[in-house]
């Protein structure tokens, strides 16, 4: 069965998400939520994770967590298997409790604001969803790190790291004032947060710039197999297939404007169309856009009689 392929590597940052089988609830009570929270606490201590955000809802969980040892799958399934076990003794249940496998955005950490971003999303989730009145503070959920990150650091869990946020923010110094200032600049992102843009950054597969992307890719590109699918593999296809676009410009001694100028059957454009089908996996939709060779249809007509000329001169 495909699935999505699972990047690790040292000092990685994910925002992790997993909801109730069939949208079920995964935290009966409060038993439950500090029964998570401890199995978190457990994870931390035998992966080395540090988390910068968390958050409990009735279904599903955010988790925002950062791997010094590169080590995301081995802990999940470890954080996943202990509570559902744990959850399924409780309460006299059995088999799954989660949906599925859990998602994971990989999140840059380069200091240009994507952490904060991710932090924002999971610390704003139980306002969005209704579960803090708006008269009300964020901090008065319990069950998410807003709240710990208003305490001194003796009262956080050691596995909660602070800093990077908070730095994030502008705060330099994890004191009683600046645990205030976060309290009112993370109000002040509830009055201005946009809910559908929000939602729009969990539809990817990462949180971060085009470099960032890139160097993703390069780590991706050689454990990519068969039964990897989704955005992964098709971004890691059009990474090679504009790699092949490069090369064939310099080999024409062309630049981007050449594509844009010359005619859509040009034998040249033809010619690079032919290798990239050939050479990558991108679609024929993707080379007709990209080389501005007109519609699918026209390139695909224009690859059949390339190839029957082909075979009339015996594949000269």
């Amino acid at each position: 069965m495909a699935r999505k392929l699972r990047v690790e590597y040292p000092g990685a940052i994910y925002h992790v998400m997993n909801r109730g089988d069939r949208r079920d609830v995964i935290f009966v009570d409060d038993q439950d939520r500090g029964g998570f929270l401890a199995a978190l606490g457990e994870v931390c201590a035998k992966t080395g994770w540090q988390i910068h955000a968390w958050c409990l809802m009735p279904n599903h969980f955010h988790l925002v967590v950062e791997t010094p040892q590169g080590n995301l799958v081995a802990g999940m399934k470890w954080l996943l298997g202990t509570y559902t076990g744990r959850f399924n003794r409780r309460h006299k249940e059995f088999g799954h409790l989660f949906s599925g496998r859990y998602k994971a955005l990989l999140v840059d950490g380069s200091e240009d604001g994507y952490l904060k971003t991710v932090c924002d999303y999971v610390h704003l989730n139980p306002a969005r969803a209704g579960l803090v009145k708006p008269e009300a503070k964020l901090k008065t959920y319990r069950w998410s790190s807003l709240g710990e990150y208003g305490k001194p650091r003796r009262k956080r869990a050691g596995w909660l790291r602070v800093d990077r946020l908070l730095g994030e923010h502008g705060i330099g110094v994890d004191s009683p004032a600046g645990r205030r200032e976060f309290g009112r600049r993370m109000e002040r992102r509830r009055a201005e947060s946009d809910p559908a843009a929000m939602r729009a950054m969990w539809r990817g597969w990462y949180v971060g710039d085009k470099t960032f992307r890139a160097e993703l890719l390069g780590r991706m590109k050689s454990r990519l197999k068969e039964n990897h699918y989704g955005e992964e593999r098709a971004a890691t296809a059009e990474a090679e297939a504009e790699e092949v676009v490069r090369q064939g410009l310099k080999g024409f001694g062309w630049g981007e404007e050449d594509l844009v100028g010359r005619g859509k059957g040009d034998a040249e454009k033809v010619k690079l169309a032919v290798r990239l089908r050939a050479e990558t996996t991108v679609t024929i939709k993707w080379i007709a856009a990209r080389l501005h060779m007109g519609t699918w249809t026209y390139l695909n007509h224009l690859l059949y009689w390339q190839r029957h000329q082909q075979k009339q001169t015996g594949g000269k």
